[in-house]
Parts: structure tokens; C-alpha cells; sequence
């Protein structure tokens, strides 16, 4: 190529770097816009009242036991109504987001900084996850948007399991409202499914597939969603979404909770069999962002090995965030992940009920 072709070649493609700086810029914009609505704001108030009073609030399990009035699926109901209030606009933000990682940002963008199978893009989507704070069901929607933008798989995972395990606010919760070894647990044990598991992960990777976008020196997005205008865009890939998630999650948060009953922390001991109910039994559940802290609460005078296993699996995954992801990963890396949540769930909570 002579000079005279590689400057023209540059020319050419100025105009495409600099229209997806923009749509980059308006993507973070509109990201930072809604979490400081959604998670950070909310989140400093109530900062400040763990800080204070040593509390978040009350368990969203206070018994499993219904009253002579009302049922299991009574019960199941209102947990479902009482959860949908508190996550549905953290749900219509992932929803949001993910669309718009669809349509505003390059895919070779993504798959420079998290397309490898290596420790550094895993790293670097278990970093990216940290401002977002969402549970694993809200933030399903962007790690699926990740994958299909060629993200990789540990990449993806990290950037899906970091935003609940390691959540600075609710780290900060957990230090004043349970005690600052709780958030070691949580540490430490976060950080190996953050960014451990979520790199092991990569083994079960279509390695072929990740060849399918080529690095080139193209910038736009990906070539099928770049066809018409952005909102019409976005509007398509969001309501594809919308129609694909909501009833499936409506459907099996109110299936799970009819797990309450479990959850019971009377029937409780710190023995090896109630750590690992407890484990499998958390990395079923579904609760939102911080609510575990209240739950472990709960638990503590009965036991710390099953609190302390709850204090993982329970933020980790659940049953409705793993079917929400289920088209974007092989099925053999969710079950991959599921048992990783509960075999670190059991050690967390053996951990805690030797430690605590």
C-alpha cells in the first residue's frame, strides 16, 4: 500500500471512529444517568443509614411459616410482588443498557478489551462490572448483549457475577450491619468466583466462533444491528429483549418462591448437611441486590456456617437469572457456574462457621 492509498484509507475511515466515539460517549452518558438514578444515589442514602443504625431493613423472609389465612402460594405472591417493586427499575435498566450495547457500541471495540480467552479480558469484565451494582437478574441483559457482541466467555461471566458478589455498597451494608469478617468472607470468596471460576469457564468456549468477527479497522457496531436509525435500532433490540425476558422471569421468581419455606432459619444447625442445603438452596434463590444481608441476620443465631453460605450463593446466581442467560452461554458453563456457587457456598460457609 503507498502512502498516497494508506492515507486515503485512514480518511475513510475517520468519519466511523469518530461517529463511534459519539455513540459511545451517549451510551455512558445514558449509563451513568441511569445508574446514579437507579443504584448509586439510593444507595448513598442508605449508606448512610447502615452507617447510623446498623440495619437495611428487615428480612424479606420473616417466616416461612403462612398464616392460618394464606397458603405456600400465597406467600410465593407476595414475595414476588414485594421483589418486582424493589428491582423492577434496576430490571428495566439492564434491559436498557443491554440494548444499547447492541447498537451503540463497536463490536471490535468489545472484543479488543474482553474478546480473549485470557485472564486479562476476564479481569477486565469483572473490573467493568464493579459501578454497576445490579443483581445477577438485572444484569443478565447486558452480559447476553456482551456475548453476542463476541465478548468472551469469562469476560461475560465476570462482568455477570461481579456486579452482586462484589457490589461496594453492599460491602460497605455488610461491614456495618454484620461485621467487617463477613466482608472478608465475601471478598475473598467473590473474588474467586468473580474472576476464577469465570476464567476456568473459558475452557468450555466455542474457539472457532470467536474467530467470526474478524479485527478490522472498522469501528461501527456489529453489522446486523447497524441498519436503520439508532431509536429504531435500540427500540427492536429492546423490545426483543422485553418480550424474551419478562415472562420468564415473572414466571420463575414466583416458582422459587415457594422456597421460602426453607429458608426458615429455624430448623437451622451449623452442621455440614444444613451448609450445604443452605448452599444449594441460596444459589436457587432470588432476592435483590443486599437483601442476603438482612436474610443472614436472620440466621446468625442459629448458625454461622449456613449464614456464612447464604452470605455467597445467595447474590450469586439463581434459577431465574441462569435461564435468563441461557441463550448467550453453552449450557455446560451455566451448570459449570451453578455448581462453582455451591461448592464455594459449602467452603464459605464451613469458612465461617470455623472463623465467625
Amino acid at each position: 500500500m503507498t502512502a498516497s492509498d494508506y492515507q486515503s484509507h485512514s480518511m475513510s475511515h475517520s468519519p466511523n471512529t469518530r461517529r463511534a466515539a459519539i455513540m459511545a460517549a451517549i451510551f455512558l452518558l445514558i449509563t451513568i444517568a441511569g445508574l446514579t438514578y437507579v443504584k448509586w444515589w439510593p444507595y448513598y442514602d442508605k449508606a448512610l443509614a447502615a452507617i447510623e443504625k446498623h440495619t437495611i431493613g428487615s428480612s424479606m423472609i420473616p417466616s416461612a411459616k403462612p398464616d392460618a389465612s394464606s397458603s405456600i402460594w400465597q406467600a410465593s405472591w407476595e414475595y414476588s410482588v414485594a421483589y418486582f417493586n424493589s428491582v423492577w427499575k434496576a430490571a428495566l435498566l439492564g434491559m436498557i443498557v443491554g440494548a444499547m450495547v447492541q447498537v451503540l457500541l463497536p463490536a471490535n471495540w468489545l472484543k479488543r478489551a474482553m474478546g480473549k480467552m485470557s485472564f486479562k479480558s476476564t479481569l477486565v469484565g469483572g473490573v467493568t462490572s464493579l459501578p454497576g451494582m445490579m443483581c445477577t437478574c438485572c444484569a443478565a441483559p447486558i452480559a447476553s448483549s456482551m456475548r453476542k457482541q463476541q465478548v468472551s466467555i469469562g469476560a461475560a461471566l465476570a462482568f455477570w457475577l461481579g456486579n452482586p458478589t462484589l457490589n461496594p455498597a453492599t460491602l460497605i451494608f455488610m461491614t456495618f450491619v454484620l461485621s467487617w469478617k463477613f466482608t472478608a468472607l465475601r471478598i475473598f470468596f467473590g473474588l474467586v468466583l468473580t474472576f476464577g471460576i469465570s476464567y476456568l469457564a473459558n475452557r468450555f468456549a466455542d474457539r472457532k466462533r470467536l474467530e467470526e468477527l474478524p479485527l478490522t479497522a472498522d469501528t461501527e457496531p456489529s453489522e446486523a444491528a447497524d441498519r436503520g436509525p439508532f431509536l429504531w435500532r435500540w427500540a427492536k433490540s429492546f423490545a426483543g429483549m422485553f418480550i424474551r425476558i419478562v415472562p420468564t422471569y415473572l414466571i420463575t421468581v414466583y416458582v422459587i418462591g415457594l422456597l421460602q419455606a426453607v429458608l426458615d432459619p429455624s430448623w437451622v444447625s451449623n452442621s455440614v448437611i444444613a451448609i450445604l442445603v443452605c448452599a444449594v438452596i441460596g444459589t436457587l434463590f432470588v432476592i435483590p441486590t443486599a437483601a442476603e444481608i438482612p436474610i443472614v441476620q436472620s440466621f446468625l443465631a442459629f448458625g454461622t456456617g449456613p449464614a456464612s453460605a447464604l452470605l455467597l450463593t445467595l447474590p450469586s446466581v439463581s434459577l431465574p437469572s441462569l435461564l435468563l442467560v441461557s441463550r448467550a452461554f453453552p449450557r455446560k458453563v451455566l451448570l459449570f457456574v451453578a455448581g462453582s456457587v455451591i461448592v464455594l457456598g459449602v467452603l464459605c460457609g464451613i469458612t465461617g462457621s470455623l472463623w465467625l
